[in-house]
């Protein structure tokens, strides 16, 4: 037996135990094995009944809000198993101090996670909080709302809609982040040669709308990994990695981030790949394997993710890895994510297929890789016949290349 996290061991019953209640009520359920030794061995408590009374009494009177825990008393062991369930009314204080688990052990939190128990216990984001900036303009947004949802202008009853604004506090963070200044970091963009001893180019967005920061991100990585090929009269564009990808990775960054801590997101260009590192670990309630099987989506920053998805910048279901991993399906080197308690990184490599198509089929999958296509579409850009591109889109179904969506009329292809 050892040390867990959530999971402590105390030999005797002493008032240190109370900083564990208290990191456990804050942070995630737990347990406190009484009459156990640090290294595991059992060893029991003395009159189990009497300090299970004492291990109450301790609870109720020193820490505050008093958490929902259990007493469980194993009579071949006298074990004594304290079990402190998660509670709503954070933070939980013992001698006006919140806790919270290192690993094993137990410590005192810092002022930034102070906070943030705090608000989580008024049930409020870090984006619904004030802005410290008042005098905010949003002509980046305008102009997005605009061509998106053809909105001639903006005014206070639209940022209301949007939640950026309410007539007792005005405008909030997520307001701040949107509009054309704020003083918050952004995006820190450097483009090394073979190793990061090397700098090409570097180039740091802050205090400016997350908006036009996730523009001009994309121009950048649009003058290093995409280009156009001549063939004959007309010009292909070519991408080293795709568009697509980079642009749900960055759109993932910038809303799923902590904004209350100062730093950047931070963008690593390489000859053979991108990194994408954003501050913050995976949002509170989803794993790690829901995060990479995509389909759930848990947003950090639910104001910001409303107005990303009304732009059409992102998709409502949390299916932004999933569509990252299935583009890569048919690449050699595939894209691999990095997650710690800190900060989620995204590694975008060099797209280079590894498939044995020949002319025809390639020619549709290069056209579906663009779009999605009725197969009658399909004819009229490849000037093939309907019985030989139905015969070529089953075989790049039944290969997993492509995939199927509706039926009929609304039948559709796409990579």
């Amino acid at each position: 037996m050892r040390k867990l996290k959530n999971i402590e061991y105390k030999q005797k019953i002493t008032n240190s135990f109370l900083k564990t209640v208290s990191a456990f009520a804050n942070y995630g359920n737990g347990q406190i094995l009484f009459g156990v030794c640090d290294n595991g061995e059992i060893c029991g408590i003395e009159n189990p009944i009497q300090a299970c009374l004492d291990i109450e009494n301790k609870i109720n009177d020193n820490i505050n809000p008093v958490p929902y825990y259990t007493l469980e008393i194993n009579d071949k062991t006298s074990v004594i198993t304290l079990n402190v369930m998660e509670g709503m009314y954070k933070p939980y204080f013992y001698k006006s101090k919140a806790y919270i688990r290192n690993d094993s052990s137990t410590i005192e939190v810092n002022r930034l996670e102070l906070t943030r128990l705090i608000l989580e216990g008024q049930n409020i984001s870090f984006e619904e909080c004030k802005a410290k900036k008042q005098d905010l303009s949003f002509c980046v947004l305008s102009k997005k709302l605009e061509n998106k949802l053809n909105l001639s202008s903006i005014n206070l009853d639209t940022l209301k809609t949007l939640e950026l604004y309410d007539d007792k506090n005005g405008y909030n963070n997520a307001a701040e982040l949107l509009a054309d200044t704020n003083t918050f970091p952004g995006i820190d963009i450097v483009r090394f040669r073979n190793n990061i001893n090397i700098i090409l180019d570097r180039v740091t967005f802050s205090n400016e709308s997350i908006l036009s920061q996730y523009d001009k991100t994309i121009e950048i990585f649009n003058k290093y990994y995409c280009y156009e090929e001549i063939k004959g009269a007309f010009r292909e564009k070519k991408e080293l990695i795709p568009e697509a990808c980079f642009r749900e990775a960055i759109a993932n960054a910038l809303v799923h981030r902590t904004w209350d801590i100062n730093a950047h997101i931070t963008i690593s260009m390489f000859d053979d790949h991108i990194e994408i590192t954003s501050p913050g670990g995976l949002p509170k309630g989803i794993s790690e394997e829901e995060y990479l099987d995509g389909g759930i989506s848990i947003p950090r920053n639910y104001i910001i993710c409303n107005v990303f998805m009304r732009l059409q910048m992102i998709e409502r279901f949390g299916t932004g890895i999933r569509r990252i991993k299935e583009f890569y399906k048919t690449n050699e080197a595939k894209p691999t994510f990095n997650l710690t308690s800190n900060r989620i990184q995204i590694v975008l490599p060099i797209f280079n297929e590894n498939n044995n198509l020949s002319e025809d089929p390639r020619k549709i999958y290069e056209l579906l890789k663009k779009q999605s296509m009725s197969s009658s579409s399909i004819m009229k850009a490849t000037g093939f016949g309907k019985t030989k591109v139905v015969a070529i889109l089953n075989q790049l179904i039944q290969d997993g290349y492509i995939r199927k969506t509706g039926t009929g009329k609304a039948t559709r292809y796409s990579v």
